[in-house]
Parts: structure tokens; sequence; C-alpha cells
């Protein structure tokens, strides 16, 4: 990876999205089982639906895979039916969270300035989190791509996080779940927005969290994606739910 040697390992994150019942965690039980057989550089993340989060904690403690949430309210506790806490996250066995995802932002009408509060939840309760960004393929076409992307790393990263272990996740909307895929020009210039951001931000602090390339990663672009300059991991969708799939990005990376 073409990345500052400051940058701390890659992180290929599998988002499992609302997919997965009980027979989904044997997957992960394979995905455990190679890597605890042949070690990886990079740090390995499953985040399942909520539904399954515990028990999967449980079949992966001891193993070098770590556990994420997908999601968390701003809020401890309270009268928020349906919704999952970060201190939930945590008591589940979850040490990271996806945050800000463009599918909670279109779906739920998240904004920036929610996911920049939900952000500093995840922080109070000790959990790392993977901020997503990224933009339509209007948003791109009109040529808007930079700054709305770059806008949603301002709003969306709290003051907070200078000195916090997080991840940004660049994720082109019209490439996630399409088979489409950004170039690996269009990677690089993004991401190289995205850093500039983050330096502008927290400074020397800001050159070393990873930013994640996400939008239809499959074993076979992973090499090229990864090998991208500033691409410091993938948050991997559909490609995760199999072991074979993920494990073939993972060995990209």
């Amino acid at each position: 990876m073409t990345i500052s040697s400051l940058t701390p390992r890659p992180l290929i994150a599998g988002n499992w999205k609302m997919n997965g019942l009980t027979e989904a965690l044997d997957q992960a039980r394979a995905v455990a089982a190679a890597l605890d057989a042949k070690p990886v550089g990079a740090r390995v993340a499953i985040c399942p639906p909520s539904t399954l989060l515990h028990r999967l904690a449980q079949i992966l403690e001891g193993s070098t895979v770590l556990t994420g949430g997908q999601d968390c309210h701003p809020q401890v506790c309270g009268p928020h039916t349906g919704d999952v806490s970060a201190p939930m996250l945590v008591d589940a066995g979850a040490t990271l969270v996806i945050l800000g995802h463009s599918e909670r932002r279109e779906a739920h009408g998240e904004t920036s300035a929610l996911v920049a509060t939900k952000v500093g939840a995840a922080l109070a309760a000790g959990l790392e989190p993977i901020v997503c960004v990224g933009e339509s393929l209007a948003q791109r076409e009109a040529g808007l791509a930079v700054a709305l992307v770059t806008a949603q790393v301002r709003d969306s990263l709290p003051a907070a996080l200078a000195g916090q272990a997080f991840a940004v996740a660049y994720e082109p909307i019209w490439a996630i779940g399409t088979g489409r895929t950004a170039t690996v020009a269009d990677i690089e210039a993004m991401h190289a927005a995205i850093r500039a951001q983050l330096a502008a931000m927290f400074g020397e602090a800001g050159k070393t969290p990873p930013i994640l390339y996400g939008g239809s990663v499959k074993a076979d672009n992973a090499v090229e994606i990864l090998g991208a300059a500033e691409v410091g991991g993938a948050l991997v969708g559909g490609a995760s739910l199999k072991a074979s799939d993920f494990l073939a990005i993972i060995a990209a990376a």
C-alpha cells in the first residue's frame, strides 16, 4: 500500500448489512480459522446485523477478527424503540461501529450533524468509528463530488476524534451493490482530498487514520484498489458474506 509509514495497519471490514441468520456464523468461523492458521498484516473486522452480534463476538473470542456494529443511537438509553446504543454494542462484544453509511443517510435521512453526534457517542463508549462518506452519480456528474465528500468529512467528524482511533470509508453511492467500481484514478483523487481535509482538521494526527474504499470491492479488483495511493483498507459489502470471497480480499491487503 502506497500510504504513509505512520499509517496504522490496513483495515478490512465486512459489512453484512441486513443479511445473515444463524447459519451465517459458519462463514465467520471459517474466516477466523483461516486467519488463525495463516495470519495477515491487515486488521480484519466483521459487522453483522445486531441479532448476530453477541453470538459472533463469542465465536470470534480469542481470534484476530474484530466485531463491529452497523450503527448506534446518539443516546446511551431511553425511549428509542428499535434502536441500539453504543454501550449496548460494547456489551454485545463490539469494538468498532460503522456510522453514516449512505444507506443510513439516504433511507433514514441522517445528516452529517447527526453522524457527528453518533461518533461522539461511539467514542464515549470506547468504540472505534468507521465514518462513511460518498457522493451520488448525479453529484459526481455535476462536478460536486469532491466538495460534497470533503464537506461530509468536515461535518461528520467531531473534534473529539483528535488523537483517537478511527477510519473514514469513502463509498461512492453509485458503486455500492451495482457492480460498478470507481477507477483507481477516481479513488486516488478522492482519497487525497479526504486526507487533505483530515490534515486540515486534525493536523499531524489527521495523516494517520486509514481511509477505506468501499463500493463493489471483490476478489478480482481488490489488489488494484488496495494498491492505490492513500487506500488504507476496504469496507466490503456483499463479498464479505462468503468466507472464501472475503478471505481473497483480505489476502490482497
